[in-house]
């Protein structure tokens, strides 16, 4: 009996052993749920990113993207945050501008952005506003001298287009945009843009210099940039202003441009990944460390660069700090910021 005990014990322990070495990820599916739809720049980045993240992550698992659009991706952030498991095989890639949401109480936000699991960002993106060339809009002067404002597309009101329009309103009155919500993605405006439903948008920059439609248009001179919001001028558009140079042409005042800071902090958000909350230590050690990996490796790098997208890091640290950042503001910037929300 002893003998088969002892054999009992020591095939228990091996098993034990065995299982010990497994990697976690081994044998396993992590799933992207991308808060926009099929074909713009996110779903671009979270594809490229499942077909070279897996062979840096200890286990080699597969991964998949499923497109989840809605409400300017606060549909998929409350999925992410209260639906799916923590068990680091859910990951988020929602708006940049999703802290917005939170800061101004919007009741459909069922998420607290500090506590996600934030993996990292392939890169940082700056607003780029656009306008179609037959508007009678040839800069932000011309809109704050219109009678009729411009009709802009959006997907909701954590998205680039929205946010962008409600800024320029409040530190530049009287300027007004007229902004049509119910988009479901930037490829939607775009339609529309083409369409003449809207004249303009306000998005992330680097689609605007990588993808269509976009690059056909600036060809046949379609549209126009008329504003970017960087703290230097583009190379690819030097007669853009940035929005720091239209605020000190026009003297806007300090505390205006605080809040600009605040708005346009969605910039070093860029592309965001998340992880649910309660996804442990661990697991979020393995996939940070396989995202910078990932876009550090070669052949990532020269197909990013194939298809015209930046690439500009953040690493999930740098992003769990700012998720705490965006949201810790005095009373009165929180109003402020609230009340260019329409909250």
């Amino acid at each position: 009996m002893k003998p088969i005990l002892l054999g009992l014990a020591l095939l228990l322990a091996c098993t034990s052993d065995l299982r010990a070495q497994t990697p976690y990820y081994q044998g396993k599916t992590i799933r992207f749920v991308v808060g926009n739809t099929a074909g713009g720049f996110f779903d671009r980045w979270a594809r490229l990113l499942a077909r070279y993240m897996p062979k840096h992550i200890p286990g080699n698992p597969e991964i998949i993207v499923q497109n989840m659009p809605g409400a300017g991706s606060i549909v998929a952030s409350n999925y992410v945050y209260a639906v799916a498991k923590a068990d680091g095989l859910t990951l988020g890639m929602p708006n940049p501008g999703l802290y917005l949401d939170q800061l101004v109480g919007r009741p459909e936000v069922k998420f607290d952005l500090r506590k996600f699991v934030w993996i990292g960002s392939p890169v940082r993106e700056p607003i780029l506003f656009y306008m179609r060339s037959d508007a009678p809009f040839k800069s932000i002067a011309d809109i704050r001298r219109a009678k009729q404002p411009p009709r802009c597309g959006s997907t909701g009101t954590a998205s680039s287009d929205y946010i962008l329009a409600r800024l320029l309103e409040e530190t530049l009155p009287p300027l007004k945009i007229h902004t049509v919500l119910g988009y479901q993605g930037g490829s939607e405006i775009d339609i529309g843009v083409e369409r003449g439903e809207v004249q303009c948008r306000g998005m992330t920059a680097s689609p605007f210099f990588g993808r269509e439609p976009f690059l056909t248009w600036q060809k046949n001179k379609f549209v126009r940039a008329l504003l970017y919001t960087a703290k230097q001028r583009h190379p690819k558009i030097p007669d853009t202003p940035t929005i720091w140079e239209v605020f000190e042409k026009e003297k806007v005042p300090e505390f205006s441009r605080r809040i600009a800071e605040v708005i346009l902090a969605s910039e070093d958000f860029g592309r965001p990944i998340m992880a649910a909350p309660g996804t442990t230590a661990e697991q979020a050690k393995i996939l940070r460390a396989g995202f910078s990996a990932a876009i550090k490796d070669p052949e990532l790098l020269a197909e990013a660069q194939k298809s015209k997208m930046e690439v500009d890091p953040v690493s999930g640290e740098e992003l769990q700090q700012l998720a705490h950042k965006v949201l810790d503001h005095p009373a009165d910037v929180i109003a402020r910021v609230k009340r260019i929300m329409g909250q």
